[in-house]
């Protein structure tokens, strides 16, 4: 559902167009960033700018943060280079990142020309990280206490330093060579002894992950463990940044939408469906219609070849479309269900076996099922001689059977070879089993019918 009511959105539209900017600071400095980015990208195109200057320094840039790619960049463009350079200092560094990333080569040398020393040298170490892992989503800017110091120090350490930090909730305490040696809640340290030290009171079974680990795990990892943050280290256990759970969940919306292009054959796109040109929306979707298309013409060449068999009843052909649509539903089935399970860690490819075993009973059980149904409509609406009718019978257990099979197979199988499994989805499951349901329906009708007439 959309932040942004019709209603609030004609409203500030209409204080625009008056002029009426006090009021507009009012209205905009109520508002949560999320909700004042998604209401200055529907507002005129000349609007933006101006009531981005109208919001306190603090919401002005979370809003930015919270606003899409093409926006920012509209805005960085009417900056000065003062108010590029007040709305980087207000950014946190994995934000910061994540803009130089999302913006041309042009608007990124301004950025980097506006950017302090000290946010410059650390945005140029974040991005040597491989994309997709820990530590390009991490942020450097986290709370660090010694071991020695009292929960009094601590506070103090806190107060001093905390509000440029993305979070205080949660402070970790390391030695002399940055090693992480464990993890203390600020409601630990408020409600400590003055004199209590950071040794005595943190806690050393920390989770932690390392700067090559994969967003993917980082994210499922926060779900496994109900956590907030997530400590990143090096290969010799020193801090290096943490991960947040804002960051956690923008992965996972990421690989959800990734996901569901992969499975519909779209090339995927981070960018807003109806922000997307027309030729984009193509160029994402040819050619897995082309490769689809053109596996496809192995049901043609076995149609061709068994044009004989085919030509013996009229039902015969009738009963195609049923047959591969039914075998690519089933092949659907399995195959969404067993990406979901591998992409929450439920499956490994240790588990084939027992994955076989489970569908093969499920299948039979469907595909006598739906055989048996199939049969009685045959006979008793359709009129089908009986023995044509078993043939279509048969065929449809089988095409159920194999289904079910190649639909578990394939996505174990492309991940233990490291690919996607969400790739082995609906058009590649559905092309296999249509080929292979046409395959068996032409072999028991030549088998049987053949025989029957001989």
């Amino acid at each position: 559902m959309s932040q942004v009511s019709s209603t609030l959105e004609t409203t500030v539209t209409k204080l625009w167009e008056d002029k009426k900017y006090n009021t507009l600071r009012d209205v905009l400095s109520t508002m949560q960033p999320a909700s004042a980015a998604e209401l200055l990208a529907v507002l005129p195109e000349n609007a933006p700018a101006p009531l981005f200057r109208l919001m306190p320094k603090e919401l002005a840039a979370e809003t930015f943060v919270e606003m899409e790619p093409d926006m920012q960049e509209k805005l960085i463009r009417s900056f000065s280079d003062t108010e590029l350079k007040g709305v980087l200092d207000e950014l946190y560094m994995d934000d910061a990142v994540d803009l130089v990333e999302e913006m041309p080569a042009n608007v990124v040398k301004r950025i980097l020309a506006q950017a302090d020393p000290e946010m410059r040298k650390s945005i140029n170490e974040l991005l040597q990280y491989p994309e997709d892992s820990a530590g390009s989503i991490m942020t450097t800017e986290f709370v660090a206490l010694r071991p020695h110091m009292t929960a009094s120090d601590a506070l103090t350490s806190i107060r001093r330093t905390g509000m440029d930090k993305e979070t205080v909730n949660t402070c970790y305490v390391i030695g002399t060579d940055r090693k992480l040696m464990g993890a203390v809640t600020l409601r630990t340290i408020v409600m400590a002894q003055d004199d209590d030290t950071m040794e005595s009171l943190m806690t050393t079974n920390v989770i932690s992950v390392t700067t090559q680990e994969d967003q993917e795990t980082v994210a499922h990892m926060f779900s496994l463990y109900d956590l907030n943050v997530l400590p990143v280290v090096d290969k010799e256990n020193r801090m290096v940044g943490i991960v947040t759970v804002d960051d956690a969940i923008d992965v996972m919306e990421e690989e959800v939408t990734e996901d569901i292009s992969k499975m519909a054959a779209i090339t995927p796109s981070d960018k807003p469906y109806l922000k997307t040109s027309v030729f984009t929306l193509y160029k994402s979707r040819i050619p897995w219609l082309l490769l689809l298309m053109l596996s496809a013409t192995f049901t043609g060449m076995i149609i061709t070849h068994f044009e004989a068999t085919l030509s013996f009843s009229i039902a015969l052909t009738a009963a195609i479309p049923m047959l591969m649509d039914t075998g690519g539903n089933c092949g659907s089935q399995s195959s969404v269900t067993v990406i979901r399970a591998l992409s929450l860690g439920e499956l490994h490819f240790t588990d084939l076996v027992q994955v076989w075993w489970k569908e093969v009973r499920v299948a039979l059980m469907c595909g006598v099922t739906l055989a048996a149904a199939n049969f009685i409509k045959l006979i008793l609406i359709e009129r089908v001689p009986p023995l044509i009718a078993l043939t279509i019978c048969l065929t449809l257990l089988a095409a159920v059977m194999i289904a079910k099979f190649v639909g578990c197979t394939l996505p174990i199988l492309a991940d233990k070879l490291g690919f996607d499994p969400a790739v082995m989805a609906s058009p590649f499951i559905t092309t296999i089993v249509d080929a292979l349901s046409l395959l068996i329906f032409c072999t028991f009708a030549g088998m049987l019918l053949t025989g029957a007439v001989a």
